[in-house]
């Protein structure tokens, strides 16, 4: 007799796969002779599978990708000097809210080290809200999460990227020195409406990409979840498939010590949980075929636990392939 636990898995496992249209006596089966673990494999493998994102994304609006995690996008449009910011409505759809006149940096292009006088072209969180800056920045200001993974896999440095008001208390020139910068009633007008702990920021040089196909989005959301059933189940060549040869780890690990360093770990065959919640997949600004994947992990083994943020940059190969080439 299952524990409860069992009972109610087992309960959503034979609702899932009647949805499937597998059949019920092969579920029996299965569960007859093996268990409990070998119906959860089952369903880890279905959550892999394209058709499944397919049907579950048709509901979801994927103007700017797909997110779990964002109530709020600000996209800023470098060319034209325009912040906008969209909004989830009740039936979790972006709608436009509001369009701010914003400075951004002297020097046109994306940044690349301190002091360029350029603003980042990205996607990026926000990470703190300074309610009392120095008068400068006007009324309040947001921190930005620039450089991200990203910009570090590229080299770019610099640090201080902050969405904020003007000067209370002097004139200033109609550009910023990396910053994003609207007028202070708009500074506090875009306070009362979002909540920077669930906004995203995309800074492209133009105009934001919008509308991004769901047919990409599911092949992308089938093989990251290919990528955790390898990890999950220690299929060690298929996980390394997902990682390309030019990978390199947040902290400068290469791919061939990657590669060592992960048979060491899967040489130990331990079993273990891996959970993704807050997924957000956002193309990446001014480039073709690259994405940003985040989302909050929950991984346990007898000798290992995490319970933290993770972030992918992946590549969409010739053959249509989700290739890693850093993380975090």
């Amino acid at each position: 007799m299952p524990n409860k636990k069992n009972f109610i898995l087992l309960n959503i496992v034979f609702l899932l796969l009647f949805e499937l249209s597998l059949n019920a006596n092969d579920i029996l089966t299965s569960y007859r002779k093996n268990g409990i673990n070998n119906l959860e494999k089952q369903m880890d493998f279905e959550l892999a599978k394209k058709e499944y994102w397919s049907n579950y994304l048709q509901e979801h609006d994927t103007t700017f990708g797909y997110t779990e995690k964002y109530a709020s996008v600000l996209a800023c449009n470098k060319e034209k000097s325009i912040l906008t910011l969209y909004k989830q409505n009740k039936t979790k759809k972006f709608q436009f809210v509001k369009e701010y006149n914003a400075f951004t940096g002297k020097i046109k292009g994306d940044k690349i080290e301190e002091g360029d006088l350029r603003t980042p072209t990205g996607v990026y969180e926000l990470t703190k809200k300074i309610t009392n800056p120095d008068t400068f920045y006007g009324p309040l200001a947001f921190v930005t999460s620039y450089p991200n993974s990203y910009d570090k896999y590229k080299g770019k440095n610099g640090s201080g990227i902050w969405i904020h008001g003007l000067p209370t208390e002097q004139d200033r020139d109609d550009f910023t020195k990396g910053c994003i910068a609207i007028n202070n009633q708009n500074i506090e007008c875009l306070n009362r409406n979002i909540d920077f702990n669930s906004t995203l920021l995309i800074i492209n040089d133009e105009e934001v990409n919008k509308n991004i196909p769901k047919e990409e989005l599911s092949n992308i959301l089938a093989q990251l979840y290919a990528w955790r059933y390898a990890w999950l189940y220690n299929d060690l060549n298929k996980y390394l498939e997902f990682y390309a040869d030019n990978f390199v780890r947040f902290d400068g690990m290469l791919y061939e010590r990657f590669k060592h360093y992960k048979t060491r770990i899967f040489a130990k065959a331990e079993k273990k949980e891996i959970i993704f919640n807050d997924i957000a997949v956002i193309p990446y600004p001014n480039t073709k075929n690259i994405y940003q994947i985040t989302f909050q992990e929950i991984y346990t083994s007898d000798t290992f636990k995490y319970n933290g943020s993770k972030a992918l940059m992946i590549e969409i190969d010739m053959n249509n392939q989700m290739k890693i080439f850093t993380e975090k």
